[in-house]
């Protein structure tokens, strides 16, 4: 049976390899936490409709490598993406100062109306935080970001991340500033689909494409 929906968004999560990205994505598909996660090969894919502001929205998610001998692959899937989660650990001070390397990538090859939301994963290892709140707050403010800490093993703020990134882009449609009829917005008005949730994996050498990928057709 086919699903109908107001809006289709295209999103990326993004950052260094290690911060939990996967596990991110697997929280807000699966609502569980991803046991035997592995560094992301290529790029995965997810998707979950969901109904914001009263809008049925379907994010189609791409969960890109941060390992940086994949980055000249994963940045051709930045390109017209309307929402991305920037993420990094909380306990390491090394995914945290490599922030703003992602975020330029991100404002230069993905749309020019992209919504970023900074997201601190990892809050459930607290007590080994490198680095606080306090800061990643400063630097989302200095940076025009939306911020908050998530934890991929709890839970805790996960949906919230992309719910709020997906309401922070509807009301740039409502007000105008983004119009889902131009090439390269990151959205789609109502289409039909099949409303199953996946995750698809990328194997070592070859790209694969899921077949529900409206962006790929």
């Amino acid at each position: 049976m086919s699903e109908t929906y107001d809006f289709l968004f295209k999103f990326l999560v993004i950052g260094s390899a290690g911060t939990g990205k996967s596990c991110l994505l697997h929280q807000f598909i699966e609502n569980k936490f991803k046991q035997d996660s592995n560094h992301t090969i290529g790029v995965e894919f997810g998707s979950r409709v969901v109904n914001v502001g009263g809008k049925t929205v379907k994010l189609q998610i791409w969960d890109t490598a941060g390992q940086e001998r994949f980055r000249s692959v994963t940045r051709s899937y930045y390109r017209g993406a309307a929402g991305a989660l920037l993420v990094y650990d909380i306990t390491s001070r090394e995914t945290y100062n490599a922030l703003s390397n992602w975020l330029t990538d991100a404002r230069t090859l993905a749309s020019p109306n992209i919504v970023i939301i900074l997201c601190g994963n990892k809050k459930d290892l607290d007590a080994d935080r490198e680095v606080t709140f306090l800061e990643a707050s400063r630097f989302a403010q200095e940076n025009e970001l939306m911020f908050l800490e998530t934890s991929a093993l709890t839970g805790e703020n996960v949906e919230e991340g992309f719910l709020k990134c997906a309401r922070t882009i509807l009301n740039k449609i409502d007000s105008g500033e983004l119009d889902p009829e131009r090439m390269g917005s990151g959205v789609r008005p109502r289409l039909n689909l099949s409303p199953q949730a996946h995750v698809d994996r990328t194997p070592p050498t070859v790209l694969q494409f899921s077949s529900r990928c409206f962006w790929c057709v």
